[in-house]
């Protein structure tokens, strides 16, 4: 590894803490990101030439605590920070930390921060953003790019985001036990987010965002750690470790998408799988049950199958069943579609799935019309799965799933012609056109 990258991931590390101190000791979670934003640019151009310093940590609470005081003092003219200022009285020797200090909560600033990212009245994508920027160290450049999204337009999105926080009078601490069960379940979701769209990207060339399910584990783990006893956190970090587990499966050299059914196990991360079974192993006795941690037991008997047709799909499918009593969703209903199909054969499945043809929550998603191709393919009916799989590809801004999805149906139309050519008359001694009793016809429309 570069020096110069060892010097971006440890900046990554320390932001969140330093931003803690900062915002903790100002009050303001705005002005205190801008200064940790100038300290970090500080670090970027100065540690690559003069080296790390003694104690990389105090350096960027120094030279962020300096350039805090520089913008609030600066503001003390602009008449809508008056007040601000004044409550604040910047005072250099009440203010500013030795630059040897060590901090007593690094970890508990960097989850408040989480916390207050989370803030009930932002909307989901600017909590998102709000947390990568913040929390997950990534700039907003690196925020936009992954949203594809201009960096102005992120910009005003984390923007207003601040500023929500600023107004909301929300003070820098941990939530209160009584309220915090609320803020939990905002935090969960903000990282199963964030994950969600690092795994498997709602657009663009590539089937996944590294960055961003890395942050998101990270950021789970730390709150798992803060947290040990809380059950579903556990499950979250379960889910997404025994998710994570398979990436290294799930692209081929270039970068094109392979089904669960074609993976080959054997590159799956072992650690990561035993870690996520363990983790939801201990976390279900210990109840309540929640969603994540049903989640994570239907990833866990994936991943410990050695095939797809060794997994116990009536097991998967009983949890399917919970699953949908708990958080009862169009997504998990198609998934447990799916499963149905697998226990009970396809045409079981497409009557679960054809319920869902008219829930608006689907409408112009491409996931519906994807698992029905896959169930028509099944169970042999080509021309409706070479359909379905077109619409699902013309629904999709993933362009490896596109691509997938089109291969697809290219595949299937090919089998067709191919079967066609047989029935005219290839095999003219089988009988009236037809393949041998002996062999019978494949789904593939092979003999």
């Amino acid at each position: 590894m570069t020096t110069d990258r060892r010097i971006e991931d440890l900046l990554r590390e320390l932001a969140p803490q330093v931003l803690g101190v900062l915002t903790r000791r100002f009050g303001d979670f705005a002005t205190a990101e801008d200064a940790v934003q100038e300290a970090l640019l500080a670090a970027a151009s100065q540690w690559p030439a003069d080296g790390l310093p003694t104690n990389p940590r105090g350096w960027l609470i120094q030279v962020g605590y300096r350039r805090m005081i520089e913008l609030v003092r600066g503001e003390q003219a602009r008449r809508r920070r008056e007040d601000l200022v004044t409550r604040q009285d910047p005072d250099d020797r009440r203010y500013a930390p030795a630059p040897d200090e060590e901090l007593s909560a690094e970890r508990d600033d960097t989850l408040v921060l989480l916390f207050l990212c989370c803030h009930p009245a932002l909307a989901p994508t600017s909590a998102v953003a709000l947390t990568l920027r913040a929390v997950g160290g990534l700039s907003t450049a690196e925020i936009a790019r992954a949203f594809l999204v201009p960096e102005a337009t992120m910009a005003q999105r984390i923007s207003r985001a601040k500023q929500r926080i600023r107004t909301s009078g929300l003070p820098f601490r941990m939530p209160e036990e009584a309220e915090r069960a609320d803020r939990l379940a905002a935090v969960r979701q903000v990282l199963y987010l964030i994950f969600t769209e690092g795994h498997t990207s709602t657009a663009g060339p590539d089937l996944r965002r590294v960055d961003l399910a890395a942050e998101a584990i990270r950021l789970t783990r730390a709150l798992h750690v803060r947290l040990p006893d809380d059950s579903e956190t556990a499950g979250l970090l379960a889910l997404l470790l025994l998710t994570e587990a398979r990436s290294p499966a799930r692209t081929g050299p270039s970068g094109e998408l392979i089904p669960l059914a074609e993976q080959d196990r054997g590159r799956w991360d072992a650690a990561a799988i035993a870690e996520g079974v363990a983790l939801v192993t201990t976390a279900l006795p210990r109840g309540p049950v929640g969603p994540y941690q049903v989640q994570a037991a239907i990833a866990a008997l994936h991943d410990e199958a050695p095939s797809t047709d060794a997994t116990d799909w009536p097991q998967i499918l009983a949890l399917y069943e919970v699953l949908d009593r708990l958080a009862g969703t169009p997504v998990v209903a198609l998934n447990r579609a799916v499963a149905t199909a697998m226990v009970h054969g396809p045409a079981a499945g497409l009557t679960a799935l054809d319920a869902l043809t008219d829930d608006p929550r689907l409408a112009g998603h491409h996931r519906l019309p994807a698992a029905r191709a896959h169930l028509h393919e099944m169970a042999g009916d080509r021309k409706r799965a070479i359909a379905d799989y077109r619409d699902a590809a013309a629904r999709t801004s993933s362009l490896p799933e596109q691509r997938y999805l089109t291969m697809r149906a290219a595949r299937l139309a090919a089998d067709s012609s191919s079967a066609e050519v047989v029935n005219l008359g290839q095999f003219p001694s089988a009988g009236n056109g037809n393949c041998p009793r002996s062999t019978q016809t494949t789904e593939d429309g092979e003999c």
